[in-house]
Order: C-alpha cells, then sequence, then structure tokens
C-alpha cells in the first residue's frame, strides 16, 4: 500500500469515527418540540443525534421502589453514547422537575466517575432567566459531571449560544 493510501485510510478511519460518535439528547421539557428542543436543534445542527424525551419514560422519585420504573433504560441510553446533551427548562427557579428527578435517581445506581469518557453539554432555557438562577443550574450539572466522570463542555441558553458552540461539537 501506497503512502497516500495509508494517509487517506487513515483519515477516512477518523472520518468513520466521527460518524459513529453517538450523540444523545436527553429533554426534560414536557413539551418535545419547544424551545428546549429548539435549541438543541442549533447546538448539534452539525451532528447525527437521537431524542430522549424524559416526558416518554417513568422515572420514580428517589427513594421508591415502585413497578414499572424506566431510569435503567434512560441510564442505558446514556451509557451508549459518546456526547450527552442535557436540556431543561427553567421551572421555578430551577432545573426542572423531571431532570432533577433523573440525575437525583444516578445516585447508587451509577457508580462514580461511572460514565468516563463521555462529554456532556447543558441547556437550560427560559423567560427572562436571573443571574443567580442560571449559575444555580450550572453548578448543579457541573457537580453531576463531575462526579459521574462526564467532561462538561458548557451551558448555552439560547440559540446564539447554541450555535456558537456547536463549532466544538
Amino acid at each position: 500500500m501506497a503512502a497516500t493510501d495509508e494517509k487517506r485510510t487513515g483519515m477516512t478511519d477518523v472520518y468513520e469515527e466521527m460518524c459513529r460518535m453517538k450523540i444523545l439528547f436527553v429533554n426534560g421539557s414536557p413539551n418535545k418540540n419547544g424551545n428546549t428542543a429548539k435549541i438543541a436543534g442549533a447546538l448539534l445542527k452539525k451532528q447525527k443525534f437521537e431524542t430522549l424525551n424524559l416526558i416518554d419514560y417513568r422515572i420514580n422519585a428517589y427513594g421508591q421502589t415502585l413497578e414499572g420504573d424506566e431510569l435503567d433504560h434512560v441510564i442505558a441510553q446514556i451509557e451508549k453514547a459518546d456526547v450527552v446533551v442535557i436540556g431543561s427548562p427553567l421551572y421555578w427557579h430551577n432545573i426542572c422537575g423531571s431532570v432533577r428527578n433523573m440525575l437525583d435517581r444516578f445516585y447508587g445506581k451509577v457508580p462514580k466517575g461511572g460514565l468516563s469518557g463521555k462529554k456532556m453539554y447543558f441547556i437550560f432555557q427560559g423567560a427572562a432567566p436571573e443571574k443567580w438562577m442560571l449559575e444555580a443550574g450550572e453548578y448543579t450539572m457541573q457537580r453531576f459531571a463531575g462526579l459521574y466522570g462526564l467532561k462538561y463542555m458548557g451551558m448555552v441558553v439560547n440559540r446564539n449560544e447554541a450555535e456558537k458552540l456547536s463549532e466544538r461539537i
């Protein structure tokens, strides 16, 4: 094989690896096609990705043991992804309940560092949020990422920020 063929093959391998990268958008909004999903679309505009709408899954509250809990399926989907984008509307000055509940339930189910090697982005949007609300949400997500070994890549709060950050994915 000629050196140029080896070089081409190497470049092809890198391209194919990028194409195989799995990106998962975990949508915490009850509105599957709302603002959170639209911002995810802007963030991931150049990427192929799958969406997991938390509203489609029954995730019991922390401490509950009830039939039909589907958190294990959600965790399995996140474990298969290389990049995880978690999206939450800002409700009652904080991360929405479906995302908060999912985060709470990871405790004890996923070992510390259990998601190492994955990248995580956070979408946090709402109508006129105050700075402290955004800071509190990002603090939570940074801590979550750190605990489970995810590399935290940043937070976006609007379409313009998402389009800028999309260049890094």
